[in-house]
């Protein structure tokens, strides 16, 4: 058995929301379905922002709820602010995940909220779900960590600052976030050092975008660096609607074939992964679905590690 490697499928909520037109409920109950049945261990399924905002996500409570129904699978779901926190935690979500820019102008496009605001918005959320019965894990994204498309270059220390001060606002796990698509392979592993160092263990997931073609290769930095947790989306759906030239997430097709052939168990089906881009393709014809292995076809010398 290789050693684990959790991978979080964000295309029904990332992915999906940037997408042109809207998937319907029950189409997207059925490939979340499908992408649990290939082995998929948690998916970020849906998102609790105001609906004339993002339209796509308009119907995230019910996913949620359906979504639970799924055996053994862990239900993410992303939450802005103390009220989507909330609504999330009533329709039973096992984890949220709350943004947080470093960059100023992604912050302010995203959520109307400096860095700093926002990180007290954290705080508020940990303590309200302090007061509650269920335990809800709560992941907070260190977004455009790497680069922003509105401010340009992000300094290490700035992204070290926001991933302590959330670390220190409660937040169970921190995720160095490549909102943009700008890092290289260098970059991630200087800053996962420096952020590991800064906060240890909280520091937990990479979630990457493949706008420059590199994000494969940033997975395998922090691959190496100690990373065990990274986000990915199905055919490299995604990108963010408030950062200008953000592409498409690292597929996870290709993650998941990159980390298998290294022998690294993702409890993944790679052939019936690549069978969930079919329930895809039928709900949303004209999105372009991206991998390599996808086109190429899993090759007879391939073998997975569990």
């Amino acid at each position: 058995m290789g050693e684990r490697v959790i991978v979080c499928e964000v295309g029904p909520r990332d992915g999906l929301q940037m997408a042109n037109g809207r998937m319907a409920t029950e189409a997207k109950v059925r490939w979340i379905g499908a992408i649990a049945a290939a082995g998929a261990p948690e998916i970020e399924v849906g998102s609790f922002v105001p609906p004339r905002l993002i339209p796509q996500m308009a119907d995230s409570a019910e996913i949620v709820a359906r979504a639970l129904e799924i055996p053994g699978l862990a239900v993410a779901a992303l939450a802005p602010n103390l009220r989507g926190a909330q609504a999330a935690y009533a329709a039973g979500a096992h984890r949220l995940s709350i943004p947080v820019s470093v960059s100023e102008g992604h912050s302010r496009a995203n959520l109307n909220r400096t860095p700093a605001e926002q990180i007290a918005e954290v705080g508020r959320v940990m303590e309200w779900l302090r007061g509650q019965k269920r335990r809800v894990r709560v992941q907070a994204a260190c977004s455009t960590a790497f680069g922003c498309s509105i401010d340009g270059v992000v300094p290490p220390a700035k992204a070290i600052e926001i991933a302590t001060a959330l670390a220190e606002a409660g937040a169970d796990e921190v995720a160095l976030a490549d909102t943009v698509g700008y890092a290289n392979p260098a970059q991630v592993r200087a800053l996962v050092r420096a952020v590991r160092a800064a906060i240890g263990a909280k520091l937990t997931t990479l979630h990457l975008h493949d706008t420059m073609g590199l994000g494969l290769a940033n997975a395998l930095a922090g691959l190496e660096e100690g990373v065990r947790r990274f986000d990915a989306s199905l055919a490299g759906l995604g990108g963010c609607p408030y950062a200008p030239g953000a592409s498409g997430n690292i597929v996870t097709e290709d993650l998941v074939f990159m980390l298998e052939s290294m022998g690294f168990a993702t409890g993944i089906d790679l052939g019936k992964l690549i069978a969930a881009r079919a329930m895809l393709h039928e709900a949303m014809p004209a999105e372009p679905l991206h991998g390599q292995v996808p086109k190429a076809g899993i090759p007879k010398t391939f073998r997975a590690a569990a």
